[in-house]
């Protein structure tokens, strides 16, 4: 009798010491880390409702409801201050334009030079390829956990004034625009250009302080330009573009779990890429039937016209390039491999 109670002794201690930790484990597993984010854009722009509020649903869900995104009503800076915005801590997680910050994000810029795909969802696939391959490495989105890069969709010519069929039509007039490579196009192109950020837009052109604009379709509904602008001009592929970085406060990241920050990465880099991607091209497409509807007057670049501002833009290529091997990348190669990474985007790889 004394043996059997001896030889059950270490069973009953293992099963007390198994519910001791499985009870320690609960508290742990049911712990939920509420980030912050906001936007700078209106609550109904497709970068507040379709990007951060999808992308904060896709996280909730990889990690089971346990890292959980907040918007805030309000966000915190100007939209160029919103790097440091989150790198300081006054709001988890957000993005930028690497326009408005041009001094810091040279390298995002290739995304933004002429001779880019048909849609946002090509453009943003290939540049973030390529950054993720040749770019991330130099450093430039140092400060902050950088989670996704993606464009919008391609940029055209918007004005209040007269049709645009050359080069010649933009000269002397006031074009607003986001800074980076639209800026340098405007100028380069003989246009008298400034930098605004977007939600500006419709008071600058209503106001007369701007004649024009160059945007993506999309913003015509966006930015609720449907009532101001009266001309378009819409190249194959948009002229230029913008590029845009999604990143989290560092220490935020730090924080959380190696299995949770790998839950996160999974619906954040390429797949960022295409559901940004895919929210643009379906706003452009829905802002062309809006434009049509109320009459703007719509002008395809003519080959001439296309030539000519391809001419203007090769300075502008040259100088990335320059620009790209001062930082110690091969300026000349990546540009050829991301204009090669458009193709296999576009032919669905």
């Amino acid at each position: 009798m004394k043996s059997r109670l001896i030889g059950h002794a270490p069973l009953g201690a293992a099963v007390i010491a198994a519910t001791v930790v499985a009870a320690s484990a609960q508290p742990a597993a049911a712990q939920t880390t509420t980030l912050t984010m906001s936007s700078w854009v209106s609550p109904s722009h497709l970068l507040t409702k379709d990007v951060l509020a999808v992308w904060g649903q896709q996280v909730e869900k990889a990690t089971n409801g346990r890292v959980k995104l907040q918007m805030l009503p309000k966000h915190p800076s100007a939209p160029p201050g919103t790097f440091d915005a989150v790198r300081d801590d006054l709001v988890d997680v957000s993005y930028v334009t690497a326009s408005y910050t041009p001094a810091r994000h040279v390298l995002p810029l290739v995304a933004e030079l002429p001779g880019g795909g048909a849609t946002s969802v090509i453009n943003s696939v290939a540049y973030s390829r390529i950054h993720w391959k040749y770019l991330q490495q130099v450093g430039e989105y140092k400060g902050v956990k950088l989670l996704g890069v993606f464009t919008h969709g391609p940029g055209q010519m918007f004005n209040t004034k007269r049709p645009i069929n050359r080069v010649e039509d933009l000269a002397g007039m006031k074009i607003r625009t986001g800074g980076g490579i639209a800026e340098e196009m405007a100028r380069a192109l003989g246009a008298s250009a400034f930098v605004k950020p977007a939600p500006e837009s419709y008071e600058l052109l209503s106001s007369g302080v701007a004649d024009g604009t160059f945007f993506p379709l999309e913003s015509i509904i966006s930015f609720k330009l449907d009532t101001v602008i009266k001309y378009a001009t819409l190249f194959p592929g948009g002229f230029y573009s913008s590029s845009f970085g999604f990143f989290m406060n560092e220490d935020k990241w730090n924080k959380l779990s190696k299995q949770d920050q790998d839950a996160i990465i999974s619906v954040s880099r390429e797949p960022l890429a295409r559901l940004a991607g895919k929210a643009w091209d379906a706003t452009d497409a829905a802002a062309l039937e809006r434009m049509k509807q109320v009459g703007i007057q719509i002008t395809e670049a003519s080959p001439e016209f296309i030539k000519a501002a391809e001419e203007k833009a090769k300075a502008i290529d040259d100088k990335w390039v320059k620009d790209a091997t001062a930082k110690g990348v091969d300026g000349a190669k990546v540009l050829a491999e991301f204009h090669e990474e458009v193709k296999r985007v576009a032919a669905g790889h």
